[in-house]
């Protein structure tokens, strides 16, 4: 029988959450699920984005910074080239002349590269512990679903080449061995990994678990039936245990049967999604 323990605060459970028993692979995002290298990116191409928008007349800047915002966060999870597409169809609406995706794209990256190379280069030189750069718990929780007997897969929209280099830097590349799947090509999806994965594994779509802070995995896992949990960490204050109030709200929208902050209650989330401990309590 399952155990009637007490649910952790930080774990929110939608109303059409569902146990798992028969849970076998976990998929992971990587950039605002595991790691925390490119915190304030949103914010970087943000800026970027909202500069490129010809303004409507009588539009605030404020108001071009939200529909980038909100423009940007609903294609979280995908590759970075359709973001600045969407900024591309964004700009013809306008009236304006864009610039080829790629350059925006590649300024982006450049901004970025500001950001993140201090960063790494801290970690690099030992200055760093490489957890500071990681969500709080991420660690412990793959190491226990590893000891639990699943099986661990890597996803991200970042090219591969920089996805492998960022997982090595951060100590994790032991726990994916060689499920780590990352752009190669502008046709890369995430629902192409989830199916290669349910083929490769030969499971169905209810025996995936995955984890992710944006709007593409959560759906693409729900299309095959999945398990789909929503970090919805802060990325400005990732040890606070609250969720990221925007987050939270486009996680649930995309139909996220579960959310959590960060990682520090894994061994009880498992519980509850494995169906060992029974919810008191559901998420509204």
């Amino acid at each position: 029988m399952p155990e009637d323990l007490h649910q952790p605060a930080r774990i929110e459970l939608a109303p059409d959450f569902e146990p798992r028993p028969e849970l076998r692979v976990v998929l992971f995002d990587w950039d605002g699920t595991l790691s925390l290298l490119r915190s304030g990116w949103a914010d970087v191409m943000t800026d970027l984005y909202a500069a490129a928008l010809p303004p409507l007349p009588g539009e605030s800047a404020e108001a071009r910074h939200r529909l980038a915002r909100s423009d940007i966060l609903e294609l979280n999870g995908r590759q970075t080239l359709h973001q600045m597409i969407r900024l591309t169809e964004r700009i013809r609406e306008r009236g304006g002349r864009p610039r080829d995706p790629r350059d925006y794209k590649q300024e982006f990256l450049n901004r970025l590269a500001a950001l993140t190379g201090p960063r790494q280069a801290a970690i690099r030189s030992g200055r760093t512990p490489p957890d500071t750069w990681l969500v709080p718990g991420a660690r412990a929780f793959l190491r226990h679903l590893h000891e639990r007997g699943l099986v661990l897969h890597l996803a991200s929209g970042t090219d591969e080449k920089a996805l492998l280099e960022e997982v090595r830097l951060l100590g994790l590349a032991g726990f994916f061995g060689p499920h780590i799947h990352g752009a190669r090509e502008e046709s890369f999806t995430k629902a192409a990994v989830i199916r290669s994965i349910l083929r490769q594994h030969h499971i169905a779509g209810r025996q995936l678990l995955a984890f992710g802070d944006g709007v593409v995995e959560i759906r693409d896992t729900r299309t095959v039936d999945g398990l789909a949990v929503g970090v919805a960490v802060e990325e400005t204050a990732p040890g606070s245990g609250r969720l990221d109030a925007d987050k939270r709200r486009m996680l649930q929208d995309a139909g996220a049967q579960v959310l959590i902050p960060d990682f520090r209650d894994g061994p009880e989330l498992l519980r509850l999604l494995l169906g060992e401990t029974i919810p008191p309590s559901r998420g509204g």
